[in-house]
């Protein structure tokens, strides 16, 4: 298979996954590259991601590697072979690599827990809530820029409001709900689309208040994206250089658990629409 320039960030993930696998393994990369029939340059570039790798050597490592987790090894084989190219394509070359990758690995999650501080969750923004944070936080960018982010943005929504949407779990702070990024009319139109998408089935809303006494998690904006199997969740952290996506398994775990204290001391979703449903009467 030929080279990439570019790897996204789940062929990236795929190479790391089979380099995990092989030092689990105790199996140098010239090890590993004999199995295949390829050298060392060639192996470096598999696990990089900056080589693509067949259903049939991605088996073979991992039989040779011990690995017996055939949820694991059939989740790999996909993320080996799935040529399709999705909707974020459009948009490669005119937006960073990141926001394809984000869209991605929306696309191929199991589900979806959020948490954020200080801004609404990109995917219950309104089109306009958007447009204003991406021109605040971007003032040098032509309109055009900020339109191609809040189009992409909107797009993204399909994970939830598509034909087939993941289950979508998230905890917001009441300071993001009382920020009037867009003014107080279209905050106004901002909550109730929070309120409309809530009493979907597959979509849970908690916020926390700020009356909540003891709650040390305010820099705790982050999102959780589930994989087909544990091992291949994500996370994804906004980091002073960009977006950054976190895999290891000890960071993974640490995640997990701070999602679940932060959801155990949010309101229920009941108490959760009642706020912002007294927090739109307000404005």
């Amino acid at each position: 298979m030929g080279r990439r320039q570019q790897p996204t960030a789940r062929q990236a993930r795929l190479g790391l996954e089979l380099r995990k696998l092989r030092e689990a393994a105790g199996l140098k990369a010239t090890e590993a590259a004999s199995l295949l029939g390829v050298n060392s340059v060639q192996m470096s570039q598999i696990e990089s991601g900056i080589s693509g790798v067949s259903e049939q050597r991605v088996r073979r490592l991992a039989a040779n590697y011990a690995c017996s987790d055939e949820r694991l090894i059939d989740a790999l084989v996909l993320m080996a072979t799935d040529r399709a190219r999705g909707w974020w394509e459009e948009y490669r070359g005119t937006l960073p690599a990141a926001y394809l990758d984000l869209a991605e690995l929306d696309h191929h999650a199991t589900y979806r827990h959020d948490v954020a501080i200080i801004h609404v969750p990109g995917l219950l923004q309104t089109e306009k809530y958007a447009r204003a944070l991406f021109g605040y936080m971007n003032p040098e960018f032509p309109s055009d820029e900020v339109h191609l982010r809040v189009e992409h943005r909107m797009k993204r929504r399909v994970v939830i409001e598509g034909a087939d949407p993941i289950p979508y779990d998230t905890v917001i702070h009441e300071a993001a709900l009382r920020i009037n990024v867009a003014g107080r009319a279209a905050s106004r139109v901002q909550l109730d689309r929070i309120l409309e998408m809530s009493e979907a089935a597959h979509i849970t809303v908690r916020v926390i208040p700020f009356a909540l006494d003891d709650f040390a998690g305010a820099g705790s904006t982050m999102v959780h994206v589930g994989g087909p199997v544990p091992r291949l969740d994500t996370i994804v952290r906004d980091a002073p250089h960009g977006t950054a996506f976190v895999d290891s398994a000890a960071q993974l775990e640490h995640f997990r658990k701070l999602f679940r204290k932060v959801k155990e001391e949010a309101l229920t979703p009941k108490q959760s629409r009642d706020l912002v449903h007294r927090l739109a009467k307000e404005l």
